[in-house]
C-alpha cells in the first residue's frame, strides 16, 4: 500500500519535518539526511486514486531528466524514490523564492527587467546545452541563489532528446502553462527549443508592462488565437521602453519560430549589447495590427498544423552558434585579416544561421597616449568601428545577424575572454601575428585567448612566405596568396 507523506516519515535515510508547499501536482517537504549537511527538501507528487494520470508520467519524466542536469542553473539530484512505495525527488534546497514574487510588483525599472531578462536565458541556454527543452517556463518555476543564478525548476512537462517523450507517447493534448505556452505546444509539437525562447519574451513582456501579452485564457481555444492575433506593443502600454527593447519582446514572441532568436544565447547578446539591436517595424509599431492583416493571417494560419521542427536540440543550437571573429585593422595585417574573412565564410557554409560578432580592441595605453584619436585626429573608436564595419561588409547577412564591436583595455586577451563569456559566444576566430622573441617570452593575445576562453577557439596563422610579402608592402595582385591558413583549435566545456 502507498505510504502516504506526514511528518516525521523516515523513508530511504530522509526524514521528513515541515510541509513546505502544496501546488497543484505536487507538494514540497523539508528533509534530512545524515549523509548530507546541506538543506534538503522533497517533491512528493499529488495522486488521487492512484488515477491521476498526467502528474504520474510528469512525475516519471521529472525522475528521468532530473538526475542527468548538471551545474548552478538546476537544483542537485540527492535522492529518488519508486512508485511501490512513495514516488519522490529529493534536491538541494534552493533559498529564497521564486521570481513569481517579483512579477507581482510589475512593471519593474527597465535595467532590472534587462538583467533578470538575461539571468533567465542564460539558466534556460544552460538547459538546452544539456539537451533539455524545458516547456513549461514561467515566473514560478525560476528560483534565484543568493548569488544570482536562476534556477530552473519543474521538469514534468519537458523533453529530453535522448530519452523517450513519455508525454507525447501517451496524451495528445496541448501541456503548458497558457498565459506562456508558445503557438507550436498548442500544435501539439514538443522538441523545439525556440518554444522556451517564446516563453522568455512572454516574461520580459510582463515584466516590463505588468500585463501578459495574451492573457490569462483558461481554455485552449483561446490559446489558439495567438497564430494570428499580435499582442499589444509593449510602448503603447509603457512609453519609456525603449524601440529595441520593444523589438527583443516582439522578435521573441513571433507565431512562427523561424522568426523568433535561434537560440538562448542570441537573445543573450540582444539583451546585453542593446545598441546592437537592429530595429525593424517591430520596435517602432505603437498598436496591434488592423483588422485586414488579422483577417489575411487567420486565413493562412487557421490551415496550418505544425511548423518545421529542428531533429534535435542539440542540432539546433550547433546551427545557430554566436561566432566571434577578433580583427585585427593594422595595415600590415591585411592579409591575415583576408583569411579571416574567408574562414568566416567557409564557416557560414557550414553553419548558415550562425551569428556573427566581430571585434576590435584597442588597448588603453595608446588611448593615453593618442588623447583617443588617430593620426588624422579622427575618433579612435569611431574610426575602429567604421574600419570594423568595412571589413565585415561583404558578409551576405541580416543585419540582426551581423553585429560590430570595439572593445579597449590593457590587456586584449583578458578583453576577448570576458566580452566573449559575457556574450554566450560559441565559437572564437582570431588570427595570430608572425613569431618574434617577444611573442615568445612575453606570450600572444591568441595564446592568452586559447587558454583562458570558455569556448572553442581557432586561431588563423599566415604562413612564414605570405607573412614576409604582407610586412615587405608587396602588391597582393602581383602574386595570389596561396599559403593556406594553418589552425589549432581548443575547446574547453561550458
Amino acid at each position: 500500500m502507498p505510504t502516504r507523506p506526514t511528518p516525521g516519515l523516515e523513508i530511504d535515510g530522509f526524514t521528513l519535518g515541515h510541509k513546505l508547499h502544496t501546488g497543484g501536482f505536487a507538494t514540497i517537504w523539508e528533509v534530512t539526511s545524515p549523509l548530507y549537511r546541506t538543506p534538503l527538501v522533497m517533491k512528493i507528487p499529488t495522486i488521487l486514486d492512484g488515477q491521476d494520470g498526467p502528474t504520474i508520467v510528469g512525475f516519471e519524466v521529472e525522475q528521468m531528466i532530473m538526475p542527468r542536469l548538471t551545474g548552478p542553473h538546476v537544483p542537485r539530484v540527492m535522492g529518488i524514490g519508486g512508485f511501490e512505495r512513495l514516488p519522490y525527488i529529493v534536491t538541494e534546497r534552493i533559498e529564497g523564492t521564486s521570481l513569481l514574487a517579483l512579477f507581482l510588483t510589475a512593471p519593474r525599472p527597465l535595467s532590472e527587467v534587462l538583467e533578470v531578462a538575461a539571468r533567465m536565458a542564460m539558466a534556460v541556454h544552460e538547459l538546452h546545452l544539456q539537451h533539455v527543452i524545458h516547456l513549461d517556463l514561467k515566473p514560478a518555476n525560476f528560483l534565484q541563489r543568493p548569488t544570482g543564478e536562476m534556477v530552473c525548476v519543474d521538469f514534468g512537462l519537458s523533453r529530453h532528446d535522448h530519452l523517450p517523450d513519455l508525454l507525447a507517447e501517451e496524451f495528445t493534448i496541448p501541456m503548458g502553462t497558457f498565459p506562456y505556452i508558445a503557438p507550436e505546444q498548442y500544435l501539439r509539437q514538443r522538441g523545439d527549443l525556440r518554444s522556451d525562447l517564446f516563453a522568455l519574451g512572454a516574461m520580459i513582456y510582463e515584466l516590463a508592462t505588468d500585463r501578459k501579452p495574451f492573457g490569462e485564457p483558461e481554455k485552449l481555444k483561446a490559446v489558439r488565437r495567438r497564430l494570428w492575433r499580435d499582442p499589444v506593443p509593449p510602448r503603447a502600454l509603457r512609453p519609456e521602453i525603449p524601440e529595441w527593447l520593444q523589438e527583443i519582446i516582439l522578435r521573441a514572441l513571433e507565431v512562427d519560430p523561424a522568426r523568433r532568436y535561434q537560440s538562448a544565447a542570441q537573445l543573450i547578446f540582444d539583451l546585453s549589447n542593446p545598441l546592437q539591436v537592429r530595429l525593424t517595424d517591430r520596435g517602432r509599431k505603437l498598436a496591434r495590427d488592423g483588422v485586414l492583416t488579422v483577417l489575411r493571417r487567420w486565413r493562412t494560419m487557421r490551415r496550418v498544423t505544425g511548423f518545421p521542427a529542428p531533429v534535435s536540440t542539440a542540432g539546433q543550437i550547433a546551427r545557430a552558434p554566436i561566432l566571434m571573429v577578433a580583427v585585427d585593422l593594422s595595415p600590415e595585417m591585411e592579409a591575415l585579416s583576408e583569411q579571416l574573412r574567408l574562414s568566416v565564410e567557409r564557416m557560414l557554409q557550414i553553419q548558415p544561421d550562425a551569428r556573427i560578432a566581430c571585434v576590435n580592441v584597442i588597448r588603453t595605453s595608446i588611448l593615453a597616449v593618442d588623447q583617443g584619436t588617430d593620426d588624422q585626429g579622427r575618433n579612435l573608436h569611431v574610426a575602429r568601428l567604421v574600419g570594423l564595419k568595412h571589413w565585415a561588409s561583404e558578409f551576405d547577412l541580416p543585419e540582426e545577424r551581423l553585429t560590430c564591436t570595439v572593445l579597449d583595455g590593457t590587456d586584449p586577451g583578458a578583453v576577448l575572454v570576458q566580452h566573449a563569456t559575457a556574450n554566450r559566444v560559441d565559437h572564437i576566430l582570431m588570427g595570430a601575428r608572425g613569431h618574434s622573441s617577444t611573442r615568445r617570452y612575453l606570450g600572444s593575445v591568441s595564446s592568452h585567448v586559447v587558454a583562458e576562453a570558455m569556448c572553442s577557439v581557432t586561431v588563423i596563422r599566415l604562413s612564414a612566405s605570405e607573412a614576409r610579402r604582407s610586412l615587405d608592402g608587396r602588391d597582393q595582385a602581383e602574386r595570389p596568396a596561396v599559403a593556406l591558413p594553418s589552425s589549432s583549435t581548443k575547446t574547453a566545456s561550458r
